[in-house]
């Protein structure tokens, strides 16, 4: 019997120190935790500005893009408008051609021409 007493006391003894041990884990779980809960909270807002960031870099590039083809589409703009000023210059002197044919044949006296494009003028 001597054995049971030696046993239970065993027993008595190592019970608290589990006891120990489980709390030393609980505590050090619940450390755990905390780290990543702070670490979460500090880092968020910075996870939050570089996405910020990366939707800007995003939305430049497609601003970019859009003001490339706003480009190119005053280009061809550009080039239609001068296509239809000298068609209209055209125009113009085939229309005066006969006008001045009949000024010359009753001798009147002829505009002086013009030229054909206006000079530019100062923006201010």
């Amino acid at each position: 019997m001597p054995e049971l007493d030696v046993s239970a006391a065993l027993h008595q003894l190592l019970e608290p120190m589990r006891r120990e041990v489980a709390l030393v884990q609980e505590v050090l779980e619940r450390e755990r935790k905390l780290q990543r809960e702070v670490t979460s909270q500090i880092v968020a807002p910075v996870d939050a500005v570089f996405d910020l960031l990366q939707e800007t870099g995003s939305m430049l590039e497609r601003q970019a893009e859009a003001l490339e083809a706003a480009g190119v589409a005053l280009t061809e703009t550009a080039a239609l408008v001068k296509g239809q000023a000298a068609l209209f210059e055209q125009t113009v002197g085939t229309l005066r051609r006969p006008v001045d044919l009949v000024k010359s044949a009753a001798r009147l006296e002829k505009k002086p021409a013009r030229g054909g494009r206006s000079a530019p003028r100062a923006r201010g």
